[in-house]
Protein backbone atom coordinates (compact mmCIF):
# COMPACT_ATOMS: atom_id res chain seq x y z
CA UNK A 1 0.00 0.00 0.00
CA UNK A 2 3.19 2.92 1.04
CA UNK A 3 4.76 1.57 -2.11
CA UNK A 4 1.54 2.22 -4.30
CA UNK A 5 0.43 5.77 -2.80
CA UNK A 6 4.60 6.86 -3.10
CA UNK A 7 4.01 5.86 -6.59
CA UNK A 8 1.11 7.76 -6.88
CA UNK A 9 2.77 11.14 -5.66
CA UNK A 10 5.46 10.15 -7.99
CA UNK A 11 3.07 10.43 -10.54
CA UNK A 12 1.64 13.24 -9.62
CA UNK A 13 5.18 14.95 -9.51
CA UNK A 14 5.43 13.88 -12.85
CA UNK A 15 2.58 15.35 -14.32
CA UNK A 16 3.55 18.76 -12.69
CA UNK A 17 7.13 18.15 -14.32
CA UNK A 18 4.75 17.78 -17.85
CA UNK A 19 2.51 21.13 -16.68
CA UNK A 20 5.85 23.22 -15.98
CA UNK A 21 7.23 22.38 -19.53
CA UNK A 22 4.00 23.23 -21.01
CA UNK A 23 3.37 19.75 -22.41
CA UNK A 24 6.54 19.72 -25.15
CA UNK A 25 7.35 16.81 -26.81
CA UNK A 26 3.99 14.65 -27.03
CA UNK A 27 3.01 15.85 -30.27
CA UNK A 28 4.40 15.00 -33.07
CA UNK A 29 5.56 17.81 -35.32
CA UNK A 30 7.12 16.17 -38.75
CA UNK A 31 7.75 12.52 -38.31
CA UNK A 32 11.08 12.00 -40.32
CA UNK A 33 12.55 9.12 -41.78
CA UNK A 34 14.69 7.02 -38.75
CA UNK A 35 18.53 6.96 -39.87
CA UNK A 36 20.69 4.44 -41.38
CA UNK A 37 22.97 4.76 -38.09
CA UNK A 38 20.81 4.86 -34.70
CA UNK A 39 21.54 8.28 -32.75
CA UNK A 40 23.24 8.29 -29.83
CA UNK A 41 22.57 10.33 -26.69
CA UNK A 42 24.38 10.73 -23.90
CA UNK A 43 21.68 12.36 -21.30
CA UNK A 44 20.62 12.85 -17.52
CA UNK A 45 16.78 11.93 -17.81
CA UNK A 46 16.58 14.74 -14.99
CA UNK A 47 18.44 17.52 -16.05
CA UNK A 48 16.38 19.97 -17.83
CA UNK A 49 18.74 20.69 -21.07
CA UNK A 50 18.77 17.13 -21.81
CA UNK A 51 14.83 16.65 -21.35
CA UNK A 52 14.59 19.93 -24.17
CA UNK A 53 16.29 17.52 -26.77
CA UNK A 54 14.50 14.80 -25.78
CA UNK A 55 11.53 16.79 -25.94
CA UNK A 56 12.46 17.47 -30.13
CA UNK A 57 13.56 13.80 -30.90
CA UNK A 58 9.53 13.24 -29.76
CA UNK A 59 8.80 16.09 -32.01
CA UNK A 60 10.72 14.45 -34.95
CA UNK A 61 9.51 10.87 -33.73
CA UNK A 62 13.06 9.93 -33.88
CA UNK A 63 14.12 7.58 -31.72
CA UNK A 64 18.01 7.05 -30.11
CA UNK A 65 19.53 5.20 -28.42
CA UNK A 66 20.16 6.79 -24.59
CA UNK A 67 23.41 6.16 -22.50
CA UNK A 68 22.60 6.96 -19.26
CA UNK A 69 25.42 9.79 -17.29
CA UNK A 70 23.86 10.56 -13.97
CA UNK A 71 25.99 11.99 -11.61
CA UNK A 72 28.24 9.83 -9.83
CA UNK A 73 27.76 7.34 -13.09
CA UNK A 74 30.87 4.90 -13.74
CA UNK A 75 29.28 3.22 -16.29
CA UNK A 76 28.84 5.79 -19.49
CA UNK A 77 30.35 9.03 -18.23
CA UNK A 78 34.19 8.14 -19.26
CA UNK A 79 33.07 7.08 -22.59
CA UNK A 80 31.22 10.09 -23.23
CA UNK A 81 34.28 12.38 -22.37
CA UNK A 82 36.72 9.93 -25.06
CA UNK A 83 33.73 10.93 -27.29
CA UNK A 84 33.39 14.44 -26.92
CA UNK A 85 36.40 15.62 -24.67
CA UNK A 86 34.16 16.46 -21.60
CA UNK A 87 31.69 15.61 -19.16
CA UNK A 88 28.67 17.88 -20.26
CA UNK A 89 25.26 16.91 -21.42
CA UNK A 90 23.45 16.81 -23.36
CA UNK A 91 25.71 15.02 -25.71
CA UNK A 92 24.46 13.92 -29.35
CA UNK A 93 26.21 11.82 -31.75
CA UNK A 94 25.16 11.08 -35.30
CA UNK A 95 27.34 8.38 -36.98
CA UNK A 96 25.45 9.49 -40.56
CA UNK A 97 26.90 12.54 -40.39
CA UNK A 98 30.28 12.47 -38.03
CA UNK A 99 28.69 14.97 -36.14
CA UNK A 100 29.39 15.14 -31.98
CA UNK A 101 27.53 18.06 -30.67
CA UNK A 102 26.97 19.83 -26.94
CA UNK A 103 24.64 22.23 -26.47
CA UNK A 104 20.86 21.80 -25.99
CA UNK A 105 20.14 25.18 -28.41
CA UNK A 106 22.90 23.77 -31.31
CA UNK A 107 21.13 20.45 -30.75
CA UNK A 108 17.89 21.40 -31.07
CA UNK A 109 18.57 23.11 -34.23
CA UNK A 110 20.75 20.33 -35.83
CA UNK A 111 18.04 17.73 -35.24
CA UNK A 112 15.40 20.11 -37.12
CA UNK A 113 17.28 21.41 -39.51
CA UNK A 114 19.42 18.07 -40.59
CA UNK A 115 16.04 15.38 -40.25
CA UNK A 116 13.25 17.38 -40.89
CA UNK A 117 14.95 20.43 -43.16
CA UNK A 118 13.34 23.36 -41.86
CA UNK A 119 14.26 25.69 -38.70
CA UNK A 120 13.15 24.81 -34.99
CA UNK A 121 9.45 25.29 -34.70
CA UNK A 122 8.71 28.66 -32.17
CA UNK A 123 7.05 26.45 -29.75
CA UNK A 124 10.68 24.49 -29.43
CA UNK A 125 12.55 28.11 -29.51
CA UNK A 126 14.88 29.03 -26.28
CA UNK A 127 12.90 31.73 -24.75
CA UNK A 128 14.42 33.78 -21.26
CA UNK A 129 11.96 31.93 -19.03
CA UNK A 130 12.18 28.36 -19.68
CA UNK A 131 15.69 27.74 -17.76
CA UNK A 132 13.76 28.74 -14.78
CA UNK A 133 10.66 26.71 -15.62
CA UNK A 134 13.13 23.64 -16.65
CA UNK A 135 14.64 23.82 -13.01
CA UNK A 136 11.68 23.97 -11.14
CA UNK A 137 10.19 21.34 -13.41
CA UNK A 138 13.32 18.72 -12.02
CA UNK A 139 12.60 20.11 -8.46
CA UNK A 140 8.47 18.93 -9.06
CA UNK A 141 9.78 15.28 -9.72
CA UNK A 142 12.29 15.16 -6.96
CA UNK A 143 15.37 15.74 -9.13
CA UNK A 144 14.87 12.05 -9.71
CA UNK A 145 16.89 10.65 -12.59
CA UNK A 146 20.33 12.81 -11.73
CA UNK A 147 22.21 10.67 -9.41
CA UNK A 148 23.11 7.03 -10.57
CA UNK A 149 22.51 3.75 -7.70
CA UNK A 150 24.12 1.67 -10.52
CA UNK A 151 22.73 -1.72 -11.11
CA UNK A 152 23.72 -4.89 -12.66
CA UNK A 153 24.40 -4.31 -16.47
CA UNK A 154 22.42 -6.36 -19.32
CA UNK A 155 23.87 -8.14 -21.81
CA UNK A 156 21.92 -6.26 -24.13
CA UNK A 157 20.10 -2.63 -23.97
CA UNK A 158 16.90 -2.88 -23.17
CA UNK A 159 13.48 -0.73 -25.65
CA UNK A 160 11.80 1.48 -24.03
CA UNK A 161 9.03 3.08 -25.92
CA UNK A 162 7.71 6.59 -24.84
CA UNK A 163 7.36 10.24 -25.62
CA UNK A 164 8.96 12.82 -23.54
CA UNK A 165 5.31 14.33 -21.72
CA UNK A 166 4.39 11.11 -21.04
CA UNK A 167 4.10 11.39 -16.59
CA UNK A 168 4.28 7.70 -16.50
CA UNK A 169 6.79 7.12 -19.20
CA UNK A 170 8.95 9.98 -17.56
CA UNK A 171 9.06 7.01 -14.08
CA UNK A 172 10.78 4.83 -16.05
CA UNK A 173 13.28 6.79 -17.39
CA UNK A 174 14.13 8.02 -14.41
CA UNK A 175 14.80 4.64 -12.85
CA UNK A 176 16.46 3.57 -16.22
CA UNK A 177 18.79 6.69 -15.57
CA UNK A 178 19.45 6.13 -12.23
CA UNK A 179 20.66 2.25 -12.37
CA UNK A 180 22.73 3.54 -15.78
CA UNK A 181 20.90 1.22 -17.87
CA UNK A 182 21.51 1.17 -21.92
CA UNK A 183 18.15 1.51 -23.57
CA UNK A 184 16.85 2.37 -27.24
CA UNK A 185 14.00 5.27 -26.56
CA UNK A 186 11.54 4.30 -28.85
CA UNK A 187 9.69 7.60 -29.61
CA UNK A 188 6.30 7.04 -30.18
CA UNK A 189 4.47 10.48 -29.85
CA UNK A 190 1.09 11.62 -30.67
CA UNK A 191 0.18 12.20 -34.43
CA UNK A 192 -3.04 14.28 -34.14
CA UNK A 193 -4.49 16.13 -31.75
CA UNK A 194 -7.41 13.80 -31.27
CA UNK A 195 -5.13 11.58 -29.29
CA UNK A 196 -4.79 13.86 -27.15
CA UNK A 197 -5.25 12.38 -23.45
CA UNK A 198 -4.37 9.34 -21.41
CA UNK A 199 -4.75 5.65 -24.06
CA UNK A 200 -8.16 4.69 -22.23
CA UNK A 201 -9.24 8.63 -22.45
CA UNK A 202 -8.53 10.08 -25.28
CA UNK A 203 -10.46 13.67 -26.85
CA UNK A 204 -11.81 11.60 -29.77
CA UNK A 205 -14.49 8.93 -28.77
CA UNK A 206 -15.06 5.51 -30.09
CA UNK A 207 -12.18 2.72 -31.28
CA UNK A 208 -8.86 4.20 -31.24
CA UNK A 209 -7.56 4.06 -34.60
CA UNK A 210 -4.05 5.80 -35.48
CA UNK A 211 -2.90 7.16 -38.68
CA UNK A 212 -2.23 4.38 -41.17
CA UNK A 213 1.37 3.64 -41.98
CA UNK A 214 2.55 5.71 -38.71
CA UNK A 215 4.89 4.26 -35.69
CA UNK A 216 1.26 4.25 -33.73
CA UNK A 217 -0.33 1.99 -36.74
CA UNK A 218 3.17 -0.58 -36.43
CA UNK A 219 2.46 -0.44 -32.72
CA UNK A 220 -1.00 -0.81 -32.77
CA UNK A 221 -1.19 -3.84 -35.03
CA UNK A 222 1.79 -5.75 -32.91
CA UNK A 223 0.45 -5.27 -29.49
CA UNK A 224 -3.74 -4.46 -30.09
CA UNK A 225 -3.07 -1.09 -28.42
CA UNK A 226 -1.11 2.23 -27.86
CA UNK A 227 -0.24 3.16 -24.88
CA UNK A 228 3.12 4.24 -23.27
CA UNK A 229 5.61 3.12 -21.65
CA UNK A 230 6.23 -0.07 -22.81
CA UNK A 231 9.20 -2.11 -21.89
CA UNK A 232 10.78 -4.92 -24.15
CA UNK A 233 14.03 -6.19 -22.76
CA UNK A 234 15.51 -8.68 -24.78
CA UNK A 235 17.57 -10.34 -22.09
CA UNK A 236 14.75 -12.23 -20.75
CA UNK A 237 12.28 -11.76 -23.36
CA UNK A 238 10.14 -9.50 -20.98
CA UNK A 239 7.68 -6.96 -22.20
CA UNK A 240 5.89 -4.87 -20.09
CA UNK A 241 3.27 -2.74 -19.59
CA UNK A 242 1.96 0.03 -16.59
CA UNK A 243 4.63 1.60 -15.09
CA UNK A 244 4.33 0.26 -11.82
CA UNK A 245 5.06 -3.19 -13.46
CA UNK A 246 7.98 -1.80 -15.20
CA UNK A 247 9.58 -0.62 -11.98
CA UNK A 248 8.99 -3.39 -10.17
CA UNK A 249 10.64 -5.54 -12.48
CA UNK A 250 13.55 -2.95 -13.07
CA UNK A 251 14.32 -3.27 -9.06
CA UNK A 252 13.79 -6.89 -9.03
CA UNK A 253 16.13 -7.36 -12.45
CA UNK A 254 18.60 -4.88 -12.18
CA UNK A 255 18.46 -3.25 -8.91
Amino acid sequence: MLNMLAHHANVLGSVATSSLTAWRGCLVVKAVPQPEQPLVLYDMEGCPYCRRVREALTALNLDVQIRPCPKGGRVFRAQAEATGGKQQFPLLVDRNTETVMYESEAIIEYLFRQYAGRPVPSYYRQRVWQPVLGSIASVASAMRGLRANAGKQPKQPLHLWSFEGSPFSRLVREKLCKLELPYTLHNLGKEHWTEIGPAKQRLKPGPYKPIAGGKRDAFFKAHGRVQVPYLEDPNTGEGLFESARILDYLNEQYG
